[in-house]
């Protein structure tokens, strides 16, 4: 049909789960529509105090929306007809507050060291709406000190490198000791 446009994206598709030294999961904040509206518009940093009700609620996950950069859609595009070969298997975290932009090339202020340094995920394809139609990254910092995640993005390099999506969203405080599993899941429609 003329005019209808295809996506890569997917609402609420990256899912964080935080357990701590001994396995247990430990409860996020899950921020509703109006947190991260606030978020977006700047009118709030994520580490803004969680007041549960007003601005979330606290869960056994957190799951966020993802943003798909231009220079992410570019690579994509490249990916398709073999002009880019760089493939999109690294996660990053960080602890930048400015809210996602279609224009990010990076993430604000990445983590490097405690554990949460970028590194290489478990990669497959799932099924969203028709087989296999989605990307699927899935990995598990150790974290070895404290740091207040507040930003994640998928990747195409070790270093630097093409940033596909970036989302900011409020803090996960984690301590040495704590596991942070993190999935994103990006649908091609």
């Amino acid at each position: 049909m003329e005019g209808m446009k295809a996506r890569v994206g997917l609402k609420l598709n990256v899912n964080y789960q935080l357990k701590d030294r001994k396995g247990k999961t430990k409860k996020l904040f899950q921020e509703n529509s109006l947190f991260r509206f606030l978020i977006k518009k700047g009118l709030l940093s994520p580490r803004f105090p969680k007041i549960p009700y007003l601005l979330g609620t606290w869960s056994d996950k957190k799951v966020v929306s993802n943003l798909v950069t231009t220079a992410g859609k570019g690579a994509v595009a490249g990916l398709i007809n073999g002009v880019v070969t760089n493939f999109f298997e690294y996660i990053a975290v960080g602890t930048g507050t400015t809210a996602a932009a279609i224009g990010d090339t990076a993430l604000e202020a990445e983590i490097v060291d405690s554990g949460l340094a970028r590194v290489s995920s478990t990669t497959s394809r799932v099924t969203t709406d028709t087989t296999n139609d989605t990307a699927q990254l899935t990995t598990t910092f150790t974290v070895s000190g404290t740091k207040a995640v507040t930003e994640s993005g998928v990747l195409d390099s070790a270093s630097t490198g093409t940033l596909l999506a970036r989302q900011v969203f409020s803090a996960i405080n984690v301590v040495s000791g704590d596991s942070l599993t993190i999935t994103w899941k990006i649908d091609v429609d």
